[in-house]
């Protein structure tokens, strides 16, 4: 990176960039890791050395060194669990509606909420790259581009049916109702990873973008949705200003797609991907989160639980990730990230 002539090619300086990212989120937990412990065993010999009493407050600086120590081992024994192809990768996550008309797109931007502020906690970006708002009110659908250190390796864990119970707030009556979305998963692929995609086989509709508006954005048919017509697969983006950077962001996401279900295919047994969501509605559910008459947020392939729903819906899925990378990694659950392995 240091080489004077590292941008004469900006595509490959980025994807230089990109490994380096890639491989520094491996070693910084690392070397911060050791260096807790390093300082703790300095202070324990320490204390040891001066004969410290254990009810001295020089201890409780240990414990809380050991503490924040341990909680570092989990953080990284958890990232050792990432070792897909594309697990370091960057993710585009889709949510859908399903059963439950209004209510279900109101879930929907309830779930959008909580994968964004998840991002968050986790400091990687996320940017909306379409949206579909229903009728009334939230989404019917949305798609988000996360990009971060191994940001597909956790997100996979969420791939599925989500179901929201609890009394409506567009119920006059106040009944109790249950609801259902969708969310997909998929790795952004790097450009050594080649799909070939037909020009006739595309079908491909320009727009005009929904949003604030502006000068440009809202003035001009700049949104592009692109169908793949032999796997019905469907993509959009309209988060630039220009038609040409839309299509090819779409054309990015529409590739990771085919890629992902042609893996699948041959992993068809499993029916893992595309075919393990089934439909949007009951008895395909992950995770259910119950508002009403009790709170509970319970993901039904791990038996992990929450009482304090809130605080899932506010970003707070780290235990839900964890103990479904624990599963998957000793092959209890299917991985999604297992189709991908092959080179």
């Amino acid at each position: 990176m240091s080489a004077p002539s590292f941008w004469d090619d900006p595509a490959s300086a980025q994807a230089h960039i990109a490994r380096k990212n890639a491989v520094e989120a491996v070693l910084a937990p690392f070397d911060a890791l050791a260096r807790e412990i390093e300082d703790a065993r300095a202070l324990h010999d320490l204390l040891a050395d001066e004969g410290v009493a254990d009810d001295a407050p020089e201890c409780a600086e240990l414990a809380d060194a050991l503490a924040r120590a341990e909680e570092s081992s989990e953080r990284f024994e958890l990232q050792s669990l990432l070792s897909g192809r594309f697990d370091a990768a960057n993710a585009y996550l889709t949510l859908h509606a399903g059963a439950g008309g209004t209510e279900a797109c109101d879930w929907v931007a309830m779930l959008q909420r909580m994968y964004e502020r998840y991002c968050q906690s986790r400091g990687w970006t996320c940017e909306i790259l379409d949206a579909m708002p229903g009728d009334e009110a939230g989404m019917k659908s949305v798609t988000l581009y996360v990009a971060g250190p191994f940001a597909y390796g956790y997100l996979k864990a969420e791939r599925g049916v989500h179901r929201l119970v609890r009394i409506s707030p567009f119920d006059a009556a106040k009944r109790r109702h249950t609801t259902f979305a969708a969310l997909d998963v998929v790795a952004e692929l790097d450009d050594d990873v080649e799909v070939e995609v037909k020009e006739s086989d595309l079908k491909i509709d320009t727009y005009r973008s929904s949003g604030a508006g502006g000068q440009h954005v809202n003035k001009t048919d700049s949104a592009i949705r692109i169908t793949h017509i032999p796997t019905g697969i469907v993509v959009a983006c309209q988060a630039e200003r220009s038609q040409h950077a839309n299509r090819n962001r779409a054309m990015k996401m529409l590739k990771a797609k085919i890629y992902e279900l042609e893996q699948d295919k041959k992993r068809a047994a499993l029916d893992r991907f595309y075919g393990e969501k089934g439909s949007i509605g009951w008895g395909n559910q992950i995770r259910s989160y119950v508002l009403q008459p009790y709170t509970m947020a319970k993901d039904h392939r791990t038996g992990c639980e929450s009482g304090n729903v809130q605080a899932v819906l506010d970003g707070a899925l780290d235990p839900f990730v964890a103990a479904y990378l624990k599963k998957a990694k000793t092959g209890e659950i299917a991985s999604p990230g297992a189709v991908a392995e092959e080179p």
